[in-house]
């Protein structure tokens, strides 16, 4: 079949949920208040701080919980750590549906804040009344009873519902939070752009409390009542939360994004024969907004010309009220940015393996070193402080002093660009990697035969934990503004969720890795990399294999990086709109 002209008369009906404005996008002016900008931004910074420390209080020592409570092997604990994080962020994919397809960001973070404070509350019960026995047991010396079946089962369960909780609820609220600033002027691009290095930076002081004073009472046997600091601030950062409610700024619900794409994608297959036609006789409706409400409408692009079959109108005049065989343009180009993304996704996957060692393999490692300080005995997980510093120190350098240079020598006011800025983070990944890889390959020549803590201090792992936070700015800074960035009006939280989604991956493939690892290593005798007892291990063997997966997935990155090209937003009817705006202003 031959294409033929576009008949832009009729339009195509999208199924979409619309959520109550309470502002629009320009006066941004309701009951006489302004609504949106900094004032609602620190709102959600506050209750992303908040909820980190929850969900750090939780995360930070659950491998040694594993071990010292439920008496855990390490690389099962390590394993088990790895899949509940996965967990936490995968969950990141579902929240994203439906705040961008139904509920709207307001109404979706709600909801998953609620089932993060029951899961917290849960855990709290669990833990005291059937896993804590005797009191204060989890410690370096006391030992807990064998836990019950029932009491492991509810543990589970609260941790289930803590990462169902969190992880659906935090790629929304930076979503949520860059919807307060208008993206209309550069004032406010600037702002968005701003938040996401704010968000992260609120991440981090979220996780600094953990990290510092509570990791030190769990470690002390005092598990139960950091669950309990973690379940009050769960339920304070959900307080502050909706306290707001009333000076946000809404954007409406787009409809489906899901069936939009698959919609893209049947309508090719089905015209699979038909030559597609010039982008200026693609099919596309008339007037201001596109068919899908609330997103603008998209420039036509030329890569993967094969997918403007779906809007390539034929002879049968019926198509134009069948979106499973014509798209309009916007619709085809929103399924061509998310293909264009997913490479440089997938590629993000290897660093997120990095990451996730912090959590697991550099706590179980810390806590064979010689962490004593005169009397005072410093939990391994304390370490990860340095982490946080890290964060917190490049995130201001970054901002104040290489951004400014690096955009005098680039021209770039930017400074880096978002994939550039994710390079130097998978460099800096893999140097982490291999820092951890010297840091045990030390411990290991200081083990004393009988002895369980190497007599290499614990303050040698602060390299590694340094440029994993490091890379932290550059990675997952860059890509929450990348992917939020290029993502089309219909998908930003499915945007912010595939920062999320990476971790998740990246937890899973760390979790797959130990177990290929300990199965092909532990042979003749051998007791494999990671074994119950680090001293007769390899461990540092395994942080060398990471550290070269993460530079051999460097060069793809780059060649990904090099391929990509971002949309564009179709303006030219918003400024027709606003010069008849004006003209109708003058009379």
């Amino acid at each position: 079949m031959e294409p033929v002209a576009p008949n832009t008369a009729n339009s195509i009906d999208i199924e979409v949920v619309d959520v109550t404005r309470e502002n629009d996008n320009n006066g941004e002016v309701a009951e006489g208040k302004i609504k949106g900008g900094w004032k609602t931004a620190y709102i959600l910074l506050v209750n992303q701080a908040l909820a980190t420390l929850a969900f750090f209080g939780v995360g930070v020592n659950l491998v040694l919980f594993l071990t010292r409570v439920l008496r855990q092997d390490s690389a099962d604990a390590a394993n088990a750590v790895s899949m509940w994080t996965g967990t936490v962020y995968i969950f990141s994919l579902l929240g994203a549906f439906l705040s961008d397809s139904y509920w709207g960001r307001y109404l979706t973070c709600t909801i998953f804040q609620l089932f993060f404070v029951l899961g917290l509350g849960l855990l709290s019960l669990t833990s005291w009344l059937f896993l804590i026995k005797p009191i204060g047991c989890g410690d370096e010396h006391t030992i807990c009873m064998e836990p019950t079946s029932w009491g492991v089962r509810l543990f589970y369960m609260s941790i289930y519902m803590v990462a169902f909780g969190y992880g659906g609820h935090q790629p929304t609220l930076a979503t949520f939070g860059a919807d307060q600033f208008d993206d209309k002027t550069i004032k406010n691009n600037n702002s968005r752009e701003a938040f996401f290095s704010y968000f992260y930076f609120a991440l981090n002081v979220g996780s600094l409390f953990s990290n510092t004073v509570l990791v030190y009472y769990e470690d002390s046997g005092m598990w139960t009542m950091g669950f309990g600091v973690s379940l009050v601030s769960a339920v304070v950062a959900l307080i502050s939360f909706l306290a707001g409610h009333r000076r946000y700024r809404y954007v409406q619900a787009c409809g489906n994004p899901i069936i939009r794409v698959i919609q893209v994608f049947v309508a090719t297959a089905r015209k699979w024969k038909v030559r597609p036609a010039k982008g200026g006789q693609l099919y596309e409706v008339d007037g201001f907004e596109s068919a899908i409400k609330g997103s603008r409408k998209i420039k036509y692009t030329k890569e993967f010309r094969f997918m403007d079959k779906a809007a390539t109108l034929t002879k049968q005049g019926s198509e134009p009220e069948n979106p499973w065989r014509l798209c309009t343009v916007t619709q085809v180009e929103e399924a061509k940015c998310v293909l264009r993304m997913i490479p440089v996704w997938l590629c993000t996957i290897i660093y997120s393996v990095v990451f996730t060692q912090m959590a697991s393999l550099f706590v179980e490692q810390g806590d064979v070193m010689n962490n004593e300080i005169g009397k005072f005995h410093l939990p391994a997980a304390t370490m990860s402080v340095f982490d946080i510093f890290s964060v917190l120190l490049c995130t201001g350098l970054y901002r104040n002093i290489l951004v400014p240079l690096a955009g005098k020598l680039s021209g770039n006011p930017k400074g880096l660009s978002e994939l550039q800025r994710m390079g130097v983070g998978l460099i800096i990944g893999m140097l982490a990697m291999f820092a951890a890889g010297v840091t045990e390959f030390e411990r290991l020549r200081r083990v004393t035969p009988g002895e369980k803590a190497s007599s290499l201090s614990i303050f040698c792992q602060i390299p590694q934990y340094v440029l994993v936070g490091a890379s932290e700015v550059f990675m997952y800074v860059g890509q929450l503004e990348f992917f939020n960035g290029q993502a089309p009006d219909g998908i930003k939280s499915f945007g912010s969720s595939l920062c999320m989604a990476s971790i998740s991956f990246g937890n899973y493939f760390s979790s797959i890795m130990v177990k290929l690892v300990m199965v092909m290593t532990a042979r003749d005798g051998e007791p494999g990399w990671i074994p119950n007892n680090l001293n007769v291990g390899h461990m540092d063997r395994f942080f060398f294999l990471i550290g070269a997966l993460t530079a051999l997935d460097l060069v793809l990155y780059v060649f990904c990086a090099r391929w990509y090209k971002g949309y564009e937003v179709d303006e030219t009817e918003d400024i027709e709109r606003l010069e008849d705006n004006e003209t109708i202003n003058r009379v």
